[in-house]
């Protein structure tokens, strides 16, 4: 990766997180996906729990290239693919640090939203300005 786009997040897989094969549920990498986005908000939004605006997960797409299993040490980079008017793409690798090894790669759509009126809206400023920030281009990528 190398670049300081990418966000990096180190999971450590659980007991819990394995079906009955020791394998990672698929299921579950959803959730890995999660717990890196929610560190990454922390990390661009100084501590808040959220980017300032309500936002909410419209896709998300997921390729599954090798199994996880209990006690593999994994690493989710993640990093802002596309910023349109009132959505973002984050991009991500789940790999397996033993071997450096991607064992799967996802994105996310997310939308500015607006709960009380039901609907998407363009992305607030500020948030805009942090996206624009950790965006990589494809030549960056």
């Amino acid at each position: 990766m190398g670049s300081d786009r990418v966000f990096s997040h180190a999971i450590e897989v659980r007991f819990r997180d394995c079906d009955p094969m020791g394998h990672v549920n698929h299921a579950v990498f959803l959730t890995y996906l999660e717990q890196a986005r929610f560190a990454y908000w922390r990390a661009v939004s100084h501590n808040t729990p959220g980017p300032g605006a309500g936002i909410i997960i419209a896709r998300v797409e997921c390729d599954f290239r090798a199994p996880i299993l209990m006690g593999d040490p994994i690493d989710v980079r993640l990093w802002v693919s596309e910023i349109g008017r009132s959505s973002f793409m984050l991009d991500y690798e789940i790999v397996r640090l033993t071997d450096e090894r991607v064992v799967a790669t996802a994105r996310t759509v997310i939308v500015a939203y607006d709960y009380s009126a039901g609907r998407s809206v363009p992305i607030p400023d500020d948030m805009r300005a942090r996206l624009e920030q950790a965006r990589l281009t494809p030549a960056g990528r």
